[in-house]
Order: structure tokens, then sequence, then C-alpha cells
């Protein structure tokens, strides 16, 4: 699994169709746009950093940089993903206050869709099986549902300071052993 090529955005209109990599947790089909997804891996160890929540598996070594993952299912409030030959890692780059990237864990990868703005429905007021302010939209693709994520919401503020910190309590000595 290589490394997706992003295209630069021509013009910011909302009214084009954007890219969304398509992939399942728990039976249920999300995306994200494909302009915050760096990469997507093999699961492969990563490492455990004790007394983390249980959405957060640990770290992995990515080419010599320290990169938590987040584990959506957990993260979602269902129980820790159990790791199949399929299971990825979608590496997402966040660009706020500083660039960070982190690592989600999902079942399986599916696609990458363009959803036409025309195609994307407000979230839900309720009903859902996530946090309403976690979705971004539901994408409506081949007569079904595609729930948009909002990578900002959902790896939030207060979760990226726990996982840089988590990133900066690993010694450096132990960073070259990790398994990509």
């Amino acid at each position: 699994m290589g490394e997706l090529i992003k295209t630069p955005a021509s013009g910011a209109g909302l009214t084009e169709p954007r890219q969304y990599l398509t992939f399942t947790i728990g039976g249920e089909m999300f995306a994200v746009e494909t302009l915050s997804v760096k990469e997507i891996i093999e699961y492969g160890q990563v490492t455990c950093i004790p007394m983390m929540p249980a959405s957060i598996r640990g770290v992995i070594n990515l080419r010599g940089s320290v990169v938590p993952v987040i584990d959506l299912k957990a993260r979602f409030g269902g129980r820790p993903t159990e790791a199949t030959r399929r299971t990825c890692i979608v590496i997402i780059e966040l660009d706020d206050d500083e660039h960070q990237v982190v690592g989600i864990v999902v079942d399986t990868v599916s696609e990458v869709l363009e959803i036409p703005a025309a195609d994307i429905e407000a979230p839900p007021a309720f009903g859902a099986r996530i946090r309403a302010d976690f979705i971004r939209g539901m994408g409506k693709i081949e007569g079904r549902f595609v729930i948009l994520l909002d990578v900002h919401a959902v790896l939030s503020t207060d979760e990226l300071s726990l996982l840089s910190e988590m990133a900066q309590a690993v010694p450096s000595q132990l960073a070259p052993s990790l398994v990509e």
C-alpha cells in the first residue's frame, strides 16, 4: 500500500466535488478527505504506551518518526479493533497550529470516491453511533450513506496534546526499534 497522490485544489469553491478515502469500522462505511491523508500502511506492530486511554493504541516508527496511533472504533465508544490481515493504519496530517501526523486504525480501506457537494447532507442531529461533532456530513453514494468524518474533531486539540506528550515520552533510543 503506497502513498496517495495529492492534487492541489483548483479554486476553493464548495460546489466542486471532493475526493474522499472510504474505509470500514465495525461494518460501517466512513470517509475522510484525501487532502488530509498522507498514506496508508499495513497494520504492523504498535508499541503500547502504559496508562493511555483504550482509544490510543500506542506509537509506530514511520521512517524514523514516532507517530501516535488511534483506534477509531475505540474512540467512537466501541471495543478495540481486533487486527486482521486487512486492518490498516491511515496516516493523517493535521495542519493546525503545529503540524501533527497521526495514524488511525481502520478495519479495511475501501476506495477513493469523488463526492459532489450536492450529494452531501448535513450531519444527523441524533441517531448516529458516534458523537455528532465527529461527523462533517453524510455523503450519498449509489443509494447509501457514507459518514464523512471531521478529522479535526475526532482528533481534538485535547487529544492531540495528549498524543504529543505520549510521542515525547518515548525515549529516542526506542524509536529505531519500533516496527512500521
